[in-house]
């Protein structure tokens, strides 16, 4: 059986939004191409994921950014049953 284990989205989350994100390019790429997203050596120290630092695997990055969706989607969540209580309470 694969191991499976299961993820803090809020950890994840808190980790991704202190995450270097800038605009580049490969070396072999026109001038005027830019890709935008963090650097693999960046996403290597916030993850570890992969065995090196000069790859972001794309399955990896698709996962961080689910759950991080999961976590907003839940922080949401619970700011808006606040809110509701506090309209509630205030009527």
């Amino acid at each position: 059986m694969i191991p499976v284990s299961p993820v803090n989205g809020y950890a994840v989350l808190e980790t991704v939004a202190a995450l270097p994100i800038s605009t580049w390019r490969y070396l072999w790429e026109p001038e005027d191409v830019r890709h935008l997203g963090p650097m693999a050596q960046d996403w290597h120290a916030a993850f570890g994921f992969n065995q090196d630092d000069t790859t972001i695997p794309v399955v990896d990055g698709l996962g961080v950014a689910l759950v991080c969706v999961q976590a907003l989607h839940r922080r949401v969540e619970e700011l808006t049953a606040e809110v509701d209580r506090l309209r509630e309470a205030a009527s």
